[in-house]
């Protein structure tokens, strides 16, 4: 077998392949053999036909066989001869297809396209500068949690003394009819809480709403705008009947310590409710700082190391983005098919993540060879057991998962990458500065992100009919 190794740029390579005449006769012949052993061919008993005449009834299924065992054996030994670590299947093909109707009368050539790893070389990684800016936390910012916790555990009280006004959450059974569309099927939903001047409730059903006490129905239209988020409301107008089955105050709990001591076992003051919230507010901003300081040194290693990354890898990582995007939007209730969103853009956009991602992974992994970094079992069982309490699940249900996943070499993977990262820092000139805001250019699928927690939002804010008020009444429905 000769070959010819073709550089068509660092991860993408051809090699030409040329199966000699004799190796390709001997396949023939032996193939040819046993198919005539084997042959049932009208007018000779089996197993007695002439070769010459099992090559002709048989020609495809045995060219067929000669190829199958000779060309993959050629293209994986062309590989190991050329010390190519290939990523994905080999792109085959065969050069001389028409050579086939004489197998055996010449040499059989193939040319292989393959993905393979970039050499990387590696300039500077240590000494890199970098500032680190950790988020002030203020008192504000301990009354702003204190406030969601006492939010999250008020309770509704029905009003009975006066009419509903803006802030009270009311009970509605709703019929809606599609003016200049008599053929709609109509909207009938029951028991939606809708808050008042809520956030996300459309102005409509606040203002028409509001004055209103338990068995009152109101009749009013709402006309949606054309880029209205939902696609069966956008530009259509609605005749609503709404019939109010009851009115309700949010009442927020005393903040006391009785109150402190019933979120937790750990605060049995106020005071010590504080000192907690405090306490993890500074954690989240340390912690926050510390990946802030990370993303910064690796971007600053991946720009200074310019180089080609392999399509395949881009591809399978960008891929793997949105299918987190869609499985956290199916988590959250949200049909992705319903979201007016530009799906090529967001999959272009991930496309720019994932190749930086696949270069910094491979720079990392550079650095770890480099700095003769290894991962222990014991760190590996540490890390299992950690995202198994992370996931509520058992450790052997988070094997079993790996398994999947290309088993514990992937968590290894990770480690050894994350311990790299680690070395980058530890040698890294860092100062500190003050806290800067991020605010980036929102993309497609940023913007999705933030639609899916503000569903989740709304979702959790009310009861019962909920969903319903999400569909009918929010102005950001999703």
């Amino acid at each position: 077998m000769k070959t010819e190794l073709v550089d068509i740029s660092p991860t993408r390579k051809e090699i030409k392949i040329e199966i000699e005449q004799e190796q390709v006769r001997e396949a023939y012949d032996r193939i040819s053999a046993m198919y005539s052993k084997r042959a049932n061919v009208p007018g000779f008993r089996p197993g007695r036909a002439p070769v010459s005449v099992v090559r002709t009834r048989f020609k495809d299924e045995i060219r067929g066989e000669v190829v199958r065992e000779l060309v993959p054996q050629a293209v994986q030994d062309a590989i190991n001869e050329n010390s190519l670590e290939v990523i994905g299947e080999p792109d085959i093909h065969l050069d001389n297809s028409e050579d086939l109707a004489q197998l055996g009368a010449g040499s059989l050539n193939v040319h292989v396209h393959v993905e393979v790893l970039p050499q990387v070389e590696l300039g500077q990684y240590k000494g890199l500068t970098a500032a680190r800016r950790t988020r002030p936390v203020k008192d504000e910012d301990v009354e702003n949690v204190i406030q969601a916790l006492r939010e999250s555990s008020a309770s509704l009280q029905p009003v009975e003394d006066r009419p509903s006004q803006e802030g009270d959450t009311i009970t509605v059974n709703f019929r809606g009819k599609f003016l200049n569309e008599p053929e709609a099927e109509e909207i009938n939903v029951e028991e939606v809480e809708v808050e008042l001047g809520g956030e996300g409730v459309y102005e409509d059903f606040t203002k028409n709403l509001t004055g209103v006490k338990p068995d009152d129905e109101r009749t009013f239209t709402v006309k949606y705008p054309d880029d209205f988020s939902s696609k069966g409301l956008a530009g259509k107008e609605v005749e609503y009947t709404a019939k109010v089955t009851g009115v309700s105050r949010k009442e927020l709990p005393e903040l006391d310590d009785e109150w402190a001591r019933s979120l937790n076992e750990e605060s049995d003051s106020v005071a010590a409710l504080r000192g907690k919230i405090l306490e993890d507010l500074q954690t989240r901003a340390g912690t926050e700082s510390d990946n802030r300081l990370r993303n910064e040194l690796l971007g600053q290693l991946v720009a200074a190391h310019p180089f080609e990354v392999p399509e395949t890898l881009v591809e399978h990582q960008s891929n793997h983005h949105l299918e987190s995007i869609v499985r956290d939007m199916l988590g959250r209730g949200i049909d992705p098919r319903t979201q007016e969103m530009n799906w090529e853009q967001v999959r272009e956009q991930l496309k720019t993540q994932a190749e930086h991602d696949v270069r910094s992974s491979l720079l990392l992994e550079t650095i770890a060879d480099r700095e003769n970094i290894e991962v222990s079992q014991e760190e590996i069982n540490a890390e299992i057991e950690s995202f198994a309490q992370a996931s509520r699940q058992t450790p052997q249900q988070v094997r079993d998962a790996l398994t999947k996943q290309g088993g514990e070499r992937s968590i290894a993977d990770r480690l050894r990458n994350r311990k790299a990262l680690d070395l980058l820092l530890e040698n890294a000139s860092v100062s500190e500065a003050e806290w800067l805001e991020e605010n980036p250019e929102e993309t497609e699928a940023e913007k999705l992100d933030q639609e899916a927690d503000q569903q989740t939002a709304n979702d959790s804010s009310s009861s019962g009919g909920g969903e319903a008020q999400s569909a009918h009444a929010s102005e950001n429905e999703k």
